[in-house]
C-alpha cells in the first residue's frame, strides 16, 4: 500500500523522535493526541493549560501547597493569563516559570505567610511531567490548532507548525501560521517560550512573539544527537527535555524597543559557546579560551548570555565579577544602550580609570563593561574577587599597544576569554601577535568556533562577490618622466635616487595619482548606476589615504552631486585645502552614518581608516577597496558587506588594488575559513549555460514567442505541482548565476540573454498570476529587472579575471579529495604558507620556494599534469622539511646552518672546506650574540644593529680568516648574512 507524502507524516516523525528523547507522547498513531490529555484532565477548548494537571504537579513539588489551598493558587494562576498585550504578559509569566509565584498560605495558627510555588522544578527536571501531543485545538474568538504542542507540567511552552514540500508548502508558510495564531490566539503563547516551523526538509524556531526574519535554524548537536537528518537532529537537540528546561531559564533576554519589548532566545552557536565558557569555568583547569564565530553572528549577545549564566549559577561559580572589555568608545557605547535596553539586573559601567580600580578593589559580584584603554593606569595588585571572568571583544586587536598586559597586571587572576570573528596568526615567534597563542591553551586553536559558511548557510550573512578592477592600462612618457626626475634629484648618487624611488613609489602614492584616480572614480560611477542604485543599494569606497580619500570625494560629487557623497576621515589643523573640504566633527559625522543607514543619501561614502569594524549597515552592498588590506582587516571589511536585507543576495567587493588576484596571501587562514573559490568565468559560464537548459526543458513543446497563448500555456504549466516548486527553485539559481557571470559578450552572441529574458517575462507573469503581487518586478535583482544588452569593452582596465565568491556551496572538502588538481593546489598553498615566512632564513628555502612556484606555473600551463604537479610538489614539500633536519644532525643553529649552507651551496669557490665554512658560521653567530644588543623592540631595523653586524662581519671574515673576498667580490653576501642572523634571531 502507497501512503502519498504529507503534513501527517511529517506530524508523526516529529513526535516519534520527541518521544525517543524523553516526551510522553500522544497522536503517534495518528489520532488526535491532544484529545488523551483532554478527556484525562478535563479540558475545555477554551482552555490553553492543563490546569489538573498543573495542580497535581504544583502539589508535587512544593511542600506547603496542599489540595486544600492548591484550588485558589491555580485561581489566582489564571488571571497571569488574562493581559491586553502578549509581550508584557509574556515576560510577567517568564518570572514566573523561572522565579516562582508568590501565594498566601494560612497557618494552623491563623496567621499567613508569603511563599514562593514554584510551576516547574528546575533543580530535578525529572520531578516534571513532559507531554508532547498533536492537533491541540483551541477556541477563543477564534480557533488554531497547531500541529504539535510541548507541555511541562500541562504548560504550553513550544508550539509547533509543520508543512510537507510534497504538498508545496514549506516552513515559510509555517511560519506565518505561527505568526497568524499569536494574533488570532495570544493566550496560548502567554507561557510561551519559542515556536518551531518545520517541513519535510527545514526547521526554524523564533522566540514567542518574534517577526518571521527572526525565525533561524538549529544546526548543530552534542554527540548524544547528532544525526545525518537534519531536521530530526534539530528536534532532538533543541526540544529535548534537559535544553528546553536550561533555555528557559538561563538563556532568555527581554529586550526595550520601540513599540514594545521584544523576546530574544539565543541561537544554537550562542549556547553552545556560553555552555563551553561554563564548563570551562567550572571545571577549572584553563584559565582561557578563544571563542572564534564570524562577523554577524551575534557576538555580543552570546557574551551578555554568558555574563547571566555566570552571575545566576553558582554551581558554576559562586561570587564572580565579571568584565565585558570593548577597545573603542564607539563600542563601549553600543554595549552600554544594549545593556540598558535588556532585562540583565546586576551591571555598571566603569566610565573612567578611577571609578574601574575601585571596582576591581571592592571586586563585587556583578557585570563591569569597560574599554581597555581604562586600565592604562590602574594599579597593579589590588583585584579584590578570586573569581574574576574577563571576556574581551574583538580579541585579535586585544595585543595591540600592549594594552593586554596591562589589564594582566591588573587582574592577574581571573578566566580570560578572547571573543573575535577574525583571529591573527601572524607568525610563531613569541613577539608576533598570535591571537590562538594569547587565549587558547596548547593543543586547542578555540573553544568554540562559528564558521563564515555556517553564517552563510543559516543565513545570517550574505556571499560576497569579487571583481577585480586593479590592472589599467597606461601611456607613460618615460623620456620625459626620466627628464624630470634627473633634473628634480641630479645632486644624488644612483644608490640614493634608487632610495628615493623605494621609500615614495608606494601603493599609496600610486592611489594618489590623479590619472588614476580619474579613471577609478569613471569606473565606480559605471558601476554604481548599472549594479547598485537599481536597487537602492548603498556603496562605500575605501582609500589608503586623507588625501586619496578627497581626490575621490571631489570627482565623485561632480559627477554624482554633493547630496549623493559623503567623505569621512579624522581632521588636523594643518589639513591642505584639499583635505580641509571634508572635515567633520564627530556629531556631523555620527549624522551622515546614520543617514546612510537608511533610504535618502548619501547613497555612496568615501572613507579612511573608519567604518571598517562594528559597522553594520544591510543596505551597503558594494564596496570599492582601493586599499591593500589583508588577514583580519580584510574579513572585517568583507563582514560590512554581508549583512542580509530583504532582496539582498550578495555583497561585493570591487577590488582595485589586486587584493584577491593573491587570495592565499591575503587570507592566512585555514582553508575552510577562507572558503573562497576562485572560479574562473568559463567555469560560471559554463553553469548559467547548463542552468538556463534546465529551465527551459520545463517549456519543453510550448513556443518561445510573445504570443498570449505562449504565456499562458508557459504560467499555466508552472503553477501546478510539481512544476510549480521545480520552476519557483530553478529560477531562482538561474538569477544568481547570471548576476554572477554578467556583463559578458557571450550572453548576447550565444542567445543566452534573449533565453533568459523570455524566461524572466514568464516568471514575471507567473509571480503575478499566483501570488496577486501589484508589482513583482520590484522582487527582480538589477540584472533581472534591466537586461544589459552589451556592456563588455575593452577598456584601461582589465577585467578578465576569476571571480571570487565567498562561501561558494559547491566547494569540495580538501581533506581526503582522490581529485589531484585541488591536492596539487592545497599541497602547493601549504608549501608556500611554509616557505614565505622563511625564505631569508636559509637560501635553500628561497631556492625551494623559487622550485615551487616553477612548478605551478608548468602545471598552469598544462606542461605537467596534475598527477605528476602532486609528486613534484611532494618532493620540495619532504625537502622543506629536511631542512630543519639536517641542522639538528650536524648540531647547528638555525643561523649557523644558514650561513654555512650560503657557504656552501651558494659560493663554494670562495671556501677552502666544508669544515672551514663551519667555523666561520659558527664564529659569525657568536659575535652577533655577544656584540648586538637584542633585548628592545625594533632592534631588527635599528642602524646600529645593521652597523655593528657589517662591522663584526669584518672582524670574522677580513681580520680572522683572510676571507675578505666575500665581501669585496659578492656586494649580496653581508646583506643576505644580515637577513640569516636576523630573521633566525641569532
Amino acid at each position: 500500500m502507497v501512503s502519498l507524502p504529507s503534513e501527517g507524516g511529517v506530524e508523526r516523525s516529529l513526535l516519534s523522535w520527541l518521544d525517543g528523547v524523553g516526551w510522553e507522547t500522544h497522536g503517534l498513531d495518528g489520532g488526535r493526541g491532544a484529545g488523551v490529555l483532554d478527556e484525562a484532565y478535563e479540558r475545555s477548548n477554551r482552555e490553553v493549560v492543563y490546569w489538573n494537571l498543573l495542580a497535581e504537579q504544583v502539589v508535587a513539588l512544593n511542600d506547603n501547597v496542599t489540595e486544600k489551598n492548591v484550588d485558589k493558587f491555580v485561581s489566582s494562576l489564571k488571571r497571569d493569563l488574562d493581559v491586553e498585550h502578549l509581550m508584557d504578559g509574556n515576560r510577567a509569566f517568564h518570572r514566573l516559570l523561572t522565579k516562582g509565584k508568590s501565594f498566601n498560605i494560612q497557618r494552623d495558627d491563623g496567621a499567613s505567610d508569603t511563599i514562593y510555588v514554584d510551576l516547574i522544578d528546575h533543580e530535578n527536571p525529572e520531578n516534571n511531567r513532559f507531554h508532547a501531543v498533536n492537533q491541540f485545538s483551541v477556541s477563543r474568538e477564534t480557533t488554531i490548532r497547531p500541529d504539535v504542542t510541548l507541555f511541562v507540567n500541562g504548560i504550553p511552552l513550544v508550539t509547533m507548525e509543520l508543512k510537507s514540500v510534497a504538498q508545496d508548502n514549506d516552513w515559510h508558510d509555517a511560519v506565518s501560521d505561527l505568526v497568524a495564531y499569536e494574533e488570532d490566539v495570544p493566550r496560548l503563547f502567554v507561557p510561551g517560550l519559542f515556536n518551531v516551523a518545520a517541513d519535510t526538509m527545514e526547521l526554524r524556531y523564533g522566540a514567542v512573539g518574534a517577526p518571521r526574519e527572526f525565525y533561524e535554524p538549529w544546526n548543530d548537536a552534542p554527540e548524544e544527537f547528532a544525526d545525518d537528518n537534519a531536521t530530526r537532529q534539530a528536534i532532538k537537540a533543541l526540544c529535548n527535555p534537559a535544553t528546553l528546561l536550561d533555555l528557559l531559564k538561563h538563556f532568555v533576554f527581554y529586550e526595550q524597543q520601540a513599540g514594545g519589548d521584544a523576546k530574544i532566545v539565543p541561537r544554537y552557536m550562542q549556547y553552545y559557546a556560553v555552555n563551553s565558557i561554563l564548563d570551562r569555568v567550572a571545571e577549572s583547569e584553563y584559565d582561557r579560551g578563544l571563542i572564534w564565530h564570524t562577523q554577524g553572528s551575534g557576538k555580543s549577545f552570546t557574551m551578555l548570555y554568558a555574563a547571566e549564566n555566570l552571575l545566576s549559577r553558582p554551581e558554576v561559580t559562586r561570587n564572580p565579577q565579571v568584565f565585558i572589555i570593548v577597545d573603542t568608545d564607539k563600542l563601549n557605547s553600543q554595549m552600554r544602550d544594549q545593556l540598558a535596553n535588556l532585562s540583565l539586573e546586576q551591571w555598571t559601567e566603569a566610565e573612567s580609570i578611577d571609578p574601574l580600580q575601585r571596582l576591581i578593589e571592592e571586586g563585587s559580584s556583578q557585570l563591569v563593561l569597560t574599554t581597555i584603554q581604562k586600565f592604562e593606569d590602574v594599579d597593579p595588585g589590588v583585584q579584590g574577587n578570586d573569581e574574576v571572568i574577563v571576556m574581551s571583544d574583538e580579541a585579535h586587536r586585544f595585543m595591540e599597544a600592549d594594552l593586554g598586559s596591562r589589564l594582566d597586571a591588573a587582574l592577574p587572576d581571573c578566566t580570560h576569554f578572547g571573543f573575535t570573528g577574525t583571529p591573527v596568526r601572524e607568525g610563531e615567534r613569541h613577539e608576533d601577535r598570535n591571537t590562538f597563542r594569547e587565549f587558547s591553551p596548547e593543543g586547542e586553536d578555540y573553544l568554540h568556533r562559528y564558521t563564515v559558511k555556517q553564517g552563510i548557510d543559516d543565513g545570517l550573512i550574505l556571499p560576497v562577490y569579487f571583481t577585480l578592477r586593479h590592472e589599467m592600462e597606461w601611456e607613460i612618457d618615460e623620456a620625459g618622466l626620466d627628464e624630470e626626475f634627473e633634473q628634480e634629484f641630479r645632486g644624488m648618487t644612483t644608490d640614493q635616487k634608487r632610495e628615493a624611488i623605494r621609500e615614495n613609489a608606494t601603493a599609496r602614492t600610486l592611489a594618489e595619482l590623479e590619472p588614476r584616480v580619474d579613471r577609478a572614480v569613471e569606473e565606480i560611477d559605471a558601476h554604481y548606476d548599472d549594479h547598485v542604485a537599481p536597487n537602492d543599494w548603498k556603496g562605500m569606497v575605501v582609500t589608503p589615504s586623507r588625501r586619496s580619500a578627497a581626490m575621490y570625494g571631489e570627482r565623485l560629487r561632480q559627477r554624482r552631486g554633493d547630496e549623493e557623497v559623503e567623505v569621512l576621515y579624522t581632521a588636523t589643523k594643518d589639513d591642505s585645502d584639499l583635505i580641509e573640504q571634508f572635515h567633520t566633527d564627530s556629531e556631523e559625522r555620527d549624522s551622515i552614518v546614520k543617514a546612510f543607514k537608511q533610504e535618502s543619501n548619501p547613497k555612496l561614502l568615501v572613507v579612511h581608516n573608519m567604518l571598517l569594524t562594528g559597522f553594520d549597515a544591510p543596505i551597503l552592498k558594494t564596496m570599492y577597496l582601493d586599499r591593500n588590506l589583508k588577514n583580519h582587516n580584510l574579513m572585517q571589511a568583507i563582514a560590512r558587506t554581508n549583512r542580509p536585507a530583504a532582496g539582498k543576495e550578495n555583497g561585493e567587493i570591487v577590488d582595485f588594488q589586486g587584493v584577491f588576484e593573491n587570495i592565499d596571501e591575503a587570507l592566512d587562514y585555514d582553508a575552510e575559513t577562507k572558503a573562497y573559490a576562485a572560479r574562473d568565468k568559463d567555469e560560471l559560464y559554463d553553469d548559467l549555460v547548463e542552468q538556463i537548459e534546465r529551465v527551459m526543458d520545463i517549456f519543453d513543446g510550448i513556443p518561445k514567442d510573445d504570443t498570449q497563448e505562449a504565456t499562458y500555456d508557459a504560467v499555466e504549466r508552472v503553477s501546478t505541482h510539481p512544476e510549480r516548486r521545480e520552476f519557483k527553485q530553478q529560477f531562482r539559481r538561474l538569477q544568481n548565476l547570471y548576476e554572477a557571470v554578467a556583463p559578458d559578450g557571450r550572453l548576447v552572441s550565444e542567445g543566452i540573454e534573449r533565453d533568459y529574458k523570455w524566461l524572466s517575462r514568464i516568471h514575471v507573469a507567473f509571480k503575478r498570476t499566483t501570488s496577486g503581487e501589484d508589482d513583482p518586478e520590484e522582487e527582480m535583482r538589477e540584472k533581472t529587472r534591466e537586461i544589459i544588452n552589451d556592456h563588455v569593452e575593452i577598456g584601461e582596465i582589465k577585467r578578465d579575471f576569476p571571480t571570487y565568491k565567498l562561501g561558494e556551496e559547491f566547494l569540495e572538502e580538501v581533506e581526503g579529495l582522490d581529485n589531484p588538481g585541488v591536492k596539487a593546489s592545497q599541497i602547493a598553498h601549504a608549501t608556500r604558507e611554509h616557505l614565505h615566512p622563511r625564505e631569508n632564513q636559509n637560501p635553500r628555502y628561497k631556492r625551494l620556494s623559487e622550485r615551487v612556484t616553477d612548478i605551478v606555473e608548468r602545471w598552469h600551463g598544462e606542461q605537467i599534469g596534475d598527477p605528476e604537479a602532486v609528486e613534484a610538489l611532494k618532493s620540495v614539500e619532504e625537502e622543506v622539511l629536511k631542512v630543519e633536519k639536517e641542522a639538528d644532525e650536524q648540531g647547528m643553529d638555525a643561523a649557523e646552518f644558514a650561513i654555512y649552507t650560503h657557504l656552501t651551496e651558494e659560493t663554494p669557490e670562495t671556501i677552502e672546506s666544508d669544515e672551514q665554512a663551519e667555523a666561520v658560521a659558527e664564529e659569525i653567530v657568536t659575535q652577533f650574540r655577544e656584540r648586538v644588543d637584542r633585548d628592545y623592540p625594533g632592534w631588527r631595523t635599528n642602524r646600529q644593529t645593521i652597523a655593528e653586524i657589517e662591522r663584526l662581519l669584518l672582524d670574522v671574515l677580513v681580520v680572522e680568516n683572510d676571507l675578505g673576498h666575500l665581501i669585496r667580490d659578492n656586494d649580496e653576501f653581508v646583506d643576505a648574512v644580515r637577513d640569516y642572523l636576523v630573521q633566525n634571531d641569532g
